[in-house]
């Protein structure tokens, strides 16, 4: 089976399959991706600055390192891309590959929801470096979906570290992990779920599901090495 790669711009709609599958919807960057500590080195050369001049600990649009404003990055960010591999060459987050391989074995569906379609007119590159990286690590995913609006891309639970989007998301009434590092650990209100590491991330995940399953009694899941039905 060959996984889904998908763009919807649509509202979200009930999804057909929902009841038999347990959808985990999964951001990249910040969350299974080390996109900051990549983007250190690359914006640290980009200003001509030792790499210490730059906090480990950025904020969001990456003002404490000296980007000024959303032109500069964009234009750092385009080169990153294009000219640095950033989306093949990213670090996994600790712990990240591991958690979802099991869960996935357990039963549960890999949503991959990333908003890398960022710049105009390199999108083949962005989609095309994500699939080497998922591959590259063995991530056991069944759908890559790029968009911004992430509620409009269904799953039973999400995870991010975006405030936008988890604010969005909880706005919507989703239940969606926000997933900690410096661009969101000061959210006011707190989010309602939040996770600092992986081992947390997956421990939320493995409670709803269970859970789920305790309540819709879906088909048991398949072997390790099955694949999972298809969603509509």
């Amino acid at each position: 089976m060959t996984p889904a790669i998908t763009q919807w711009n649509q509202s979200a709609q009930p999804e057909a399959g929902m009841n038999e599958e347990y959808v985990f919807g999964v951001d990249l960057d910040g969350v299974c991706a080390d996109f900051y500590g990549k983007m250190r080195e690359i914006v640290a050369f980009w200003r001509g600055v030792p790499l210490d001049e730059l906090t480990p600990e950025p904020d969001y649009g990456l003002g404490n390192w000296g980007v000024p404003d959303k032109r500069e990055y964009e234009r750092i960010h385009r080169y990153a891309v294009s000219e640095r591999n950033l989306f093949r060459d990213l670090e996994p987050i600790p712990g990240c590959v591991q958690s979802l391989r099991r869960l996935s074995t357990e039963g549960i569906r890999i949503r991959i929801i990333t908003h890398r379609l960022y710049i105009y007119h390199f999108h083949k590159t962005a989609v095309t470096q994500t699939a080497e990286w998922l591959d590259k690590h063995a991530i056991p995913y069944w759908d890559l979906c790029f968009m911004r609006e992430k509620g409009h891309i269904n799953a039973h639970i999400y995870v991010d570290d975006t405030e936008m989007h988890i604010r969005d998301l909880e706005n919507g009434g989703r239940s969606v992990i926000a997933f900690t590092n410096s661009t969101n650990v000061h959210m006011d209100p707190p989010p309602a779920l939040r996770a600092n590491s992986w081992a947390e991330a997956e421990s939320i995940v493995r409670s709803r599901y269970r859970a789920w399953r305790a309540t819709t009694n879906p088909p048991a899941p398949g072997s390790p090495d099955a694949a999972p039905p298809e969603a509509a």
